[in-house]
């Protein structure tokens, strides 16, 4: 965050794009809705188990979502909050979709970290939290479900200061926990927040108090509760930090929030937060240079492709992360792998579910481009400058498994649906050279189960997967005489995946060990930069 930076068109300066990680069921498809909610964008916040078609939550769409109750596939929402303009990114808490969450990881400028009050930090938030930490990503922390019996504050705070190894500074402070939880107090502006809890959608009641000594703390607060209240928060004061913006711009200090999400406690102060201290559209890496979001020429970068979003029309939409400049509908972009000139012309925002066509729009917006297949993540367009974003990652598969249509007579269809899937990244396709059929590969079992739902649901075609002989996936890197060699001793290992890159099918390790050993000038690698 350089001082020397150009200032930002106001119009850019108010946005603020980020992502909600968390753990499954730490409350972050609740916390989403509530965002929707006092954003305007949505009248009643629909619970995840709750029954009814009208309270479905508003941003799962795909069906295996809404009977599951766990966000699939990361979708996109604008809103405005305030003086600001949110460009939230939900991410899928399941393991089994990291890949998805890491590569939105590369569109967002923050991240808000959900906790669980009772449970603290678990396994998922790690691994999410490291690729924040990879790319330096300012953190907010909400603790969620304070009106659980939850742990100790302290013991809270050390374990994520602890594990995540980041300084913690107490936003907010909460009053009682569980059934006791009244509320809590506003460090950064001095101000007692009350919760109602017979209406779970009205907003917080808010009481501006003078410091701590304030005897109207007295009439909201129950004696016991009080004292114990005021005795902590002198802890608190002499233990941690206090909160330092430029610190937590740089990454190594997040924020902390108390609240309940379903009780929309809490939300409010963490979007305000948000807005006053979350970072301004950033400056993007590019192969040839860095982007500044402040620059007149519009260019951005695809991090994600979701197929299928109407199944109708067999659409897909790439989701593009603008980087720089202001695109208006209709403008011809230059789509740099192909060289080709793109009209844009019915780019969409996404309120949820919902979307409008976008008129309009500014760095740091995240825009939905309906389009049949050109697209692919890691794709950039601009105004005609030749740039390669970096950092948008693909891993090798961890699970592989063979895979047949029900139908033998439709492995064409098979074909063309599992291209799709690959482009998406939703799966890896590996094409053996021996042999037919394909391989997919997948980061987490659940996958397999979302693809064959997927497959029967859009495609009408009933799959089987089936146990392949092989564990892994390389790609392969070295001159064209080297991988040639290679791949001549090695027929019964070699694949293509749906780029057209050779890659090494492997049973055990040392399978790579031997082909590291006969073939030392090829080059084994478990991740390949989605660049074109």
């Amino acid at each position: 965050m350089l001082d020397n930076r150009p200032t930002l068109p106001p119009e850019i300066a108010r946005r603020r794009t980020f992502a909600i990680i968390s753990h499954p069921d730490a409350g972050k498809t609740t916390l989403t809705e509530k965002f929707l909610l006092f954003g305007g964008a949505i009248q009643m916040a629909g619970q995840v188990r709750a029954k009814g078609e009208a309270r479905r939550t508003r941003s799962d769409f795909m069906k295996m979502e809404q009977e599951r109750g766990i966000s699939v596939s990361a979708s996109a929402m604008s809103f405005e909050f305030g003086k600001y303009r949110f460009n939230l990114v939900d991410t899928p808490g399941h393991s089994d979709f990291s890949e998805d969450t890491y590569r939105t990881l590369t569109a967002v400028d923050a991240a808000i970290m959900v906790i669980d009050g009772a449970k603290g930090v678990e396994s998922q938030t790690r691994k999410l939290f490291e690729v924040c930490r990879l790319r330096d990503l300012p953190i907010l922390t909400f603790c969620n479900k304070m009106d659980r019996e939850s742990r100790d504050v302290f013991e809270i705070i050390d374990e994520i200061q602890e594990n995540l190894a980041i300084d913690v500074a107490p936003a907010s402070w909460p009053i009682g926990v569980g059934r006791d939880f009244v509320g809590a107090y506003d460090l950064l502006h001095d101000r007692l927040e009350i919760m109602d809890r017979a209406d779970r959608n009205k907003v917080a009641e808010s009481v501006k108090i003078n410091g701590l000594d304030d005897p109207k703390l007295a009439d909201h607060i129950p004696a016991d509760l009080l004292a114990k209240f005021r005795e902590e928060i002198e802890m608190a004061r002499e233990l941690l930090p206090s909160f330092d913006r430029q610190s937590f711009l740089e990454g190594h200090m997040t924020p902390i929030w108390f609240g309940s999400a379903i009780n929309s406690f809490g939300v409010k102060e963490l979007m305000d937060g948000m807005g006053e201290y979350g970072p301004e559209p950033q400056p993007q890496t590019a192969k040839e240079r860095q982007l500044d979001a402040s620059e007149s020429k519009v260019a951005g970068f695809v991090f994600k492709v979701q197929a299928n979003m109407d199944p109708k029309h067999r659409d897909r939409v790439a989701f593009v992360r603008l980087a720089s400049g202001h695109f208006e509908r209709g403008m011809k972009l230059l789509h740099v792998r192909s060289k080709k000139q793109m009209a844009v012309s019915n780019p969409v925002l996404f309120l949820a579910a919902d979307r409008e066509l976008a008129e309009e729009a500014w760095a740091g917006d995240i825009i939905g481009i309906p389009n049949h297949g050109q697209l692919r993540i890691g794709d950039a367009l601009t105004e005609g400058e030749a740039l390669h974003f970096t950092g948008i990652p693909s891993f090798a598969p961890e699970l592989l498994q063979g895979v047949r249509a029900g139908d033998p007579m439709k492995a064409k269809h098979l074909e063309k649906a599992l291209m799709q899937f690959a482009e998406e990244g939703a799966a890896k396709v590996f094409k053996p050279m021996i042999g037919s059929g394909f391989i997919v590969g997948v980061v987490g079992a659940l996958q397999f189960e979302v693809l064959a739902s997927r497959i029967e649901q859009e495609y009408s075609l009933p799959v089987r997967f089936e146990p392949s002989q092989f564990s892994s996936a390389r790609w392969v890197q070295g001159s064209k005489v080297a991988v040639e060699k290679l791949v001549n001793v090695n027929k019964g290992h070699m694949a293509t995946d749906s780029d057209g890159d050779t890659v090494f099918l492997t049973r055990l390790q040392w399978d790579i060990d031997r082909v590291q050993r006969d073939h030392p000038d090829v080059k084994l690698t478990a991740t390949k930069e989605m660049m074109v």
